[in-house]
């Protein structure tokens, strides 16, 4: 038996669609570690059928009664945006740990008032920036530093996330900026943390950010829609290494690459490409070459692979990466370690997004030297293991 397993109550669940039902159920269903005790939905209704659907007996319509049930010592938090900073407030504020959907905040106010309280509660609390956690990636971080690339010179990702100008009614918020939910936050702040936690922290950049497409149809109504988030954007900066890197990634396009990032150093090439810039979500390919040759497929080692076995049938799947990044948060809660990115870190990508939304605005070349937030605490009490 695992020695720390988790009752879990997972807010925001419904039972015909949704993150909750398309990752974070199966995730921790696959994983000895978790128990999901409790659900909670936006009305009665919706709790009880998906209760009855996913076989779980503990379920609410308000949150407030899911953080305060003694047997939940984990609250995942799969709700929009703009709702993460009161829901998790009240499970810090209830004493439970937290797994809190990226974005973190609405902004990075919102971000830096989340990772506070986590820290003055002493709370385990984790962001789900789970590309980290993906094999490929991993695989990278091992290429880079077995000196695969030599120095790296330069790095460029180029990703297109939502193709055409319809987008599912359920989506339709993330076209209001205010929400904070939109290609910015979402597919560059999954692309961004990706690059950042490989090959380092921005230092300086400059960024354009366009809206070209203003117009977007619901899918299921036909209805317009006015959009006010960027739909293109590009940024180009040092890294802290000294190392050149540009990201560009747009939406509401006909079509074109879905995810492409090259790392250049001074002896070979990685290139690392997905169907969509989602590497959170999407399968990602690693090829590589030395010198001038063309890179070839590199195959993920089956150590990492295979480091989460009870997780193997969902390979390919959205609950993959969400998966390894539970199983990687159970082993740090047992080995005192910090391999899951916390609220801390995610401050850290909302102060980067910030300071792309300033070069955006005024033209001008910003800083984006990391703080150094205190990290919250990574330990359970006992009465949280069972």
């Amino acid at each position: 038996m695992p020695e720390t397993r988790l009752g879990v109550g997972i807010v925001g669940v419904s039972p015909v669609r949704g993150w909750a039902a398309t990752a974070h159920i199966p995730a921790l269903r696959a994983l000895p570690n978790y128990e999901i005790r409790a659900l909670s939905a936006h009305n009665t209704e919706s709790a009880s059928a998906a209760g009855e659907l996913f076989g779980v007996g503990a379920v609410f319509s308000d949150h407030e009664q899911l953080v305060t049930q003694s047997d939940v010592d984990l609250v995942a938090v799969t709700v929009k945006v703009p709702h993460h900073r009161q829901l998790v407030a009240a499970a810090l504020d209830a004493g439970k740990a937290v797994y809190c959907e990226w974005p973190l905040g609405r902004d990075l106010d919102d971000a830096r008032a989340m990772a506070a309280l986590a820290t003055q509660q002493g709370a385990p609390a984790v962001v789900g920036l789970q590309a980290r956690q993906a094999p490929a990636i991993e695989f990278v971080k091992e290429l880079l530093r077995d000196g695969y690339v030599g120095e790296v010179l330069s790095t460029t990702m180029v990703g297109l996330s939502v193709p055409g100008d319809v987008v599912a009614q359920a989506n339709a918020y993330m076209l209001d900026k205010t929400n904070g939910a939109n290609l910015l936050t979402i597919a560059i702040g999954h692309s961004l943390d990706t690059l950042n936690y490989a090959l380092g922290e921005f230092a300086n950049l400059s960024a354009v950010a366009d809206l070209r497409r203003p117009l977007i149809t619901i899918e299921e109504t036909g209805q317009q829609i006015v959009k006010t988030a960027a739909d293109q954007i590009a940024v180009i900066g040092t890294l802290t290494s000294g190392a050149t890197a540009s990201i560009h990634v747009r939406e509401a396009v006909a079509g074109g690459i879905g995810f492409l990032w090259e790392i250049n150093g001074t002896n070979g090439t990685l290139r690392i490409t997905a169907a969509a810039a989602q590497p959170q979500i999407y399968p990602l390919t690693v090829a590589g070459a030395h010198g001038r040759n063309e890179p070839a497929e590199l195959a993920v080692p089956a150590a990492l692979t295979q480091k989460w076995p009870a997780l193997t049938s969902l390979e390919g799947t959205p609950a993959y990466n969400v998966g390894r990044a539970y199983a990687a948060f159970a082993a740090d809660i047992d080995n005192q370690t910090h391999t899951v990115p916390d609220f801390a870190d995610a401050v850290r990508r909302h102060e980067v997004i910030a300071a792309i939304q300033r070069a955006a605005a005024t033209g001008e070349r910003v800083k984006a030297e990391p703080t150094a937030p205190s990290r919250v605490s990574s330990t359970f009490g006992s009465s949280m293991v069972v």
